[in-house]
């Protein structure tokens, strides 16, 4: 397979994935109390806001990519 063909394909398929999900979800610990042997930790739910622009470019690059993989000769 042709290097741009295949960059086109991830680049496709995470901009579908980023138009789908449209954000990173984690989870991390926080230390709230630590008082010799008593220790007490909170887990907080963050998320990191991917705006659909971002997905959308990602899908018109690997669209791009794939046109050209696809003129490319061998």
């Amino acid at each position: 397979m042709k290097r741009l063909t295949l960059i086109g394909i991830v680049l496709l398929v995470l901009g579908v994935l980023a138009l789908a999900y449209q954000g990173i979800n984690y989870t991390h610990r926080e230390k709230v109390l630590d008082i010799g042997p008593i220790h007490a930790t909170a887990e907080k739910h963050e998320r990191i806001p991917l705006p659909p622009v971002v997905g959308g470019l990602a899908m018109a690059g690997g669209i791009v990519l794939l046109i050209m993989g696809a003129r490319q000769k061998a």
